[in-house]
């Protein structure tokens, strides 16, 4: 049976035919864009920290002559009561984990789109038909980027066989100095694993409940629970020397600016976090939106995308790992994108990683309830 994907190549390769061919450096659908010469136009994006900022979208906004408008989020959760609290229309890009596409969908505030106007031809496998961004064959959402969790550790205080394992949060000798990035999923999910669930998001109420268990038993060497800049500033000055719940995308930036810490895989596995982007139900710059998500996910977007200042990650398209290897090749090793050496893929291929999802056998509100209870007890 024909994928999504599959169906939609032929009207791709048509497409491309056309002359809207993705080069190295190329900056998709300019040559013919409407908006390319006329005065500048506004573009509102709901998303997280940074995606906005100069060192991504600036390229885009000079060539095309547009102004990207942001509203940022911390968390799906806010995102979601933010588009459910705004008018259709008022988001013409949105920008969410990949666990909470079907949640905009089923509230119907994203648009439709066609997978022939992406380049997913160019993505790796793995990426062309991500579970979520589909019902069927219509897509509501493109891969834009992802990254790993894992533990996250000072290398002067914990030592990375220690860092190997989720064990080295229970550590006597750390008590005090572990801390959590404030969110239920990915710290709960952590803990799952270390618990032995292949799928630690689909939980049987035994499992479940040991989960549970093993995370109270955790709460006595927590030193804090802390937001995007906390867990940026208690790493960077030492307050704590162990971080549950984030990966690279917070470590990557403190080790690029000469702080002693890193993200490692761990033996029971670690999470995939994954963004994508969708264009707003009731958006009035439809055209405009398209065009922007086909830059973002077009090679020199996508290098932009993953050496983002506020923080790093790991891209789908292979015609960007190659860019950024050309480019910038320090990066590219540092962040785990070097072709034809063991990388990112491999971790994944090897089944060493597991999607960030939300609760399959209970309710997600009962996982922000433990979370909740976790944190005040």
């Amino acid at each position: 049976m024909e994928t999504p994907l599959e169906l939609s190549r032929t009207n791709r390769r048509r497409f491309l035919q056309q002359g809207a061919t993705l080069g190295a450096l190329s900056f998709p659908m300019l040559a013919t864009s409407s908006f390319a010469n006329t005065a500048a136009t506004e573009l509102t994006m709901l998303a997280w920290q940074g995606h906005a900022e100069k060192d991504v979208i600036g390229e885009f906004e000079e060539r095309s002559k547009v102004r990207i408008r942001p509203k940022y989020y911390v968390g799906g959760d806010n995102m979601l009561a933010l588009i459910s609290q705004s008018p259709p229309g008022t988001y013409d890009v949105i920008l969410s984990d990949a666990e909470y596409v079907q949640q905009l969908v089923a509230g119907q505030w994203v648009e439709k789109l066609d997978a022939s106007d992406y380049p997913f031809d160019d993505f790796f496998p793995e990426f062309q038909n991500y579970a979520g961004h589909w019902q069927g064959k219509d897509l509501y959402s493109v891969f834009l980027r992802f990254g790993f969790l894992g533990v996250a550790y000072n290398t002067k205080a914990v030592s990375e066989k220690e860092a190997r394992s989720y064990k080295v949060y229970f550590d006597p000798k750390y008590k005090g100095r572990v801390g959590h990035f404030d969110w239920h999923l990915p710290n709960i999910g952590q803990l799952s694993l270390l618990s032995g669930n292949q799928k630690p998001f689909d939980l049987e109420a035994a499992r479940w409940a040991q989960v549970q268990q093993r995370l109270t038993g955790l709460r006595p060497n927590i030193g804090g629970f802390f937001d995007y800049g906390g867990t940026f500033s208690s790493l960077r000055n030492g307050q704590m020397v162990l971080m549950a719940g984030i990966g690279d995308w917070i470590t990557g930036v403190l080790e690029k600016n000469g702080a002693p810490v890193r993200s490692v895989i761990p033996e029971e596995g670690g999470l995939q976090w994954t963004e994508s982007l969708s264009i707003g139900r009731g958006s009035r710059r439809k055209e405009l939106a398209r065009s922007f998500i086909q830059y973002m996910t077009s090679p020199a977007g996508q290098v932009h995308s993953a050496r983002m200042a506020a923080y790093p990650a790991m891209v789908p398209n292979r015609k960007a790992w190659d860019l950024l290897a050309r480019t910038d090749p320090g990066e590219a090793r540092r962040s785990n994108m070097m072709p034809g050496e063991r990388n990112a893929l491999s971790d994944i291929r090897e089944g060493r990683i597991t999607p960030r999802a939300q609760p399959v056998q209970q309710a997600l509100q009962d996982w922000v309830d433990a979370w909740s209870r976790y944190k005040n007890a």
